[in-house]
């Protein structure tokens, strides 16, 4: 898995890049939690659930499923938002499998149970480039964990802002030519 701050890259692109008025701060801040909520699987280990489980990392929580399902009751929460259900639904849904994808993407673990109910299998994305993070927090001081964030920020973060500075270059862009008008 990436590292859980990495996991917040998407939401904190995008809703930079799109603007407040896109994306406002509640929405913003509810992408952000929805990107790194799969990973709340790991308490799972503590009651003794295996990985490879269905309820274990990467599991259930990483499934399209739940991805669908999460954000669709969040607009449950409509009027917190100040925004319409399309693009609620749609930034918190895109928040919320940027997860699955980035798992997907890296070089180690048993792959994301996408198919979830309806299979258990676990699937890899075709390549895989991200290094695996570890879990444990000490491990970041190592060489491998230093290797992990250079792959993140080469990965993850280095595209992310590059498509948030074009998203936000064409909000200029739309900006001067309306006003322009």
């Amino acid at each position: 898995m990436p590292t859980i701050v990495t996991h917040a890259a998407v939401p904190i692109c995008l809703g930079i890049g799109l603007g407040s008025r896109k994306i406002p701060p509640a929405l913003l801040m509810t992408g952000i939690a929805f990107s790194m909520i799969p990973d709340l699987d790991v308490l799972a280990f503590k009651f003794g659930i295996a990985y490879a489980n269905a309820f274990g990392h990467r599991g259930f929580t990483h499934s399209l499923l739940f991805a669908f399902t999460l954000p669709t009751l969040a607009l449950l929460f409509k009027n917190v938002f100040k925004v319409g259900y399309r693009r609620i639904w749609g930034f918190l849904t895109v928040s919320l499998l940027s997860h699955s994808v980035l798992d997907s993407l890296t070089t180690g673990g048993m792959g994301v149970g996408w198919l979830w109910p309806w299979s258990e299998e676990r699937f890899f994305a075709p390549i895989q480039v991200i290094k695996v993070a570890p879990f444990q927090l000490t491990q970041y001081l190592k060489p491998n964990g230093i290797a992990v964030i250079q792959s993140e920020l080469g990965w993850v973060w280095l595209p992310g802002v590059v498509i948030m500075l074009a998203l936000i270059a064409l909000r200029r862009i739309n900006n001067h030519s309306t006003v322009s008008s």
